[in-house]
């Protein structure tokens, strides 16, 4: 058995509090399953009586939490993950949304995928998109198949749309045209493709 040391408002929301179980913080509960449930420092519990609580009084909370937060912007997988474990749910309570949100048709990370490389291709380059993409937890299955019909083509149109916007006004000399190119591999083109769509404006020596 363990004790109950602390249970704490949180911050964020008034409604729910943080409890903590031997000197650590253990989960998030709503005030009112706290209180149906009568917890109160010092109390001794198991971890298994705590989970059990909060995975069937916070199901439908943490649910309508993760609908809410998906109301705005689509998310990944990871990202709801992320959100609801920072909200302080157990991962019993995160896999339970998941699941549903899954059957709901509200995540789907292979369509999230498609549609982001849609909207990022014309904007910046394949490495930096790709980067991108993993830091929002998509799988590389799922990262490769939206990326495989971008083609070297679409990518020196949107490099080049890029370029015109930072020529503008610059006069077109070697070193302006070397920092047009550092400016273009930040963006995540590759060198190939920054060093063609220069190319419109003026020759370039390799270092």
């Amino acid at each position: 058995m363990n004790e109950i040391t602390a249970i704490t408002p949180q911050i964020k929301d008034k409604k729910r509090c943080n409890v903590y179980v031997d000197g650590r913080f253990y989960c998030g509960l709503t005030l009112e399953t706290a209180v149906k449930n009568r917890l109160k420092v010092g109390q001794t519990v198991s971890p298994d009586f705590l989970s059990q609580i909060q995975l069937e009084s916070e199901k439908n909370t943490a649910l309508d939490k993760a609908m809410t937060h998906l109301s705005a912007t689509r998310k990944t997988e990871k990202q709801i993950r992320d959100f609801l474990a920072k909200k302080g749910y157990l991962s019993a309570v995160v896999d339970y949304v998941v699941e549903k949100l899954n059957g709901y048709g509200f995540l789907d990370d292979k369509e999230y995928a498609e549609s982001y490389v849609e909207y990022a291709v014309q904007k910046k380059g394949v490495r930096l998109i790709r980067a991108e993409m993993r830091g929002k937890g998509l799988s590389e299955e799922d990262v490769d198949s939206a990326l495989q019909e971008v083609d070297e083509e679409t990518q020196i149109e949107t490099a080049s749309t890029i370029l015109q916007k930072y020529m503008r006004h610059k006069e077109a000399d070697r070193e302006t045209l070397q920092k047009a190119m550092k400016y273009l591999l930040g963006k995540g083109f590759d060198y190939e493709v920054a060093k063609k769509a220069i190319a419109n404006f003026g020759d370039i020596e390799e270092d």
